[in-house]
């Protein structure tokens, strides 16, 4: 699964999702792509478990991009903790996705093969996205 080799801050604050993505709203490697229609975090395993879904689908037909990194730690205290004693330690590592963020790509298949790939793979991320072409973005 993806995290980060090293981070500054072992302990990220929660921040705000609100706005649209800044960067990464057009398709840059391949010719389809699959962009976020709403604000999220999503795990390391869901950016996993959709690529996996993806690769299978096109039976390595194609080349799929990733352009997610999660890079930003999510902390839990353990169950039935009494409040206070610090923040909890980190769990598991986040993508921060806003509305218009190209999360994969894919290249080398026909344009129906890609969108069911993206389907299927829309279905494992806990938000709704769309399927986009290179020339409409």
């Amino acid at each position: 699964m993806l995290s980060p080799k090293r981070v500054k801050y072992r302990k990220t604050q929660r921040g705000r999702m609100s706005g649209k993505a800044l960067r990464g709203g057009s398709i840059a490697f391949g010719e389809y792509g699959l962009q976020a229609l709403e604000c999220s975090w999503i795990t390391a395993r869901q950016i996993e478990s959709a690529r996996v879904a993806m690769t299978r689908h096109i039976k390595r037909g194609g080349k799929v991009w990733v352009r997610l990194f999660p890079d930003k730690s999510v902390t839990k205290k353990p169950a039935e903790t009494r409040m206070g004693k610090g923040k909890g330690a980190p769990e598991e590592w986040v993508a921060v996705v806003k509305p218009g963020k190209v999360m994969y790509e894919i290249q080398g298949v026909d344009v129906e093969t890609a969108r069911e790939a993206f389907r299927i793979a829309a279905h494992k991320l806990p938000i709704k996205a769309k399927f986009v072409l290179k020339e409409l973005l």
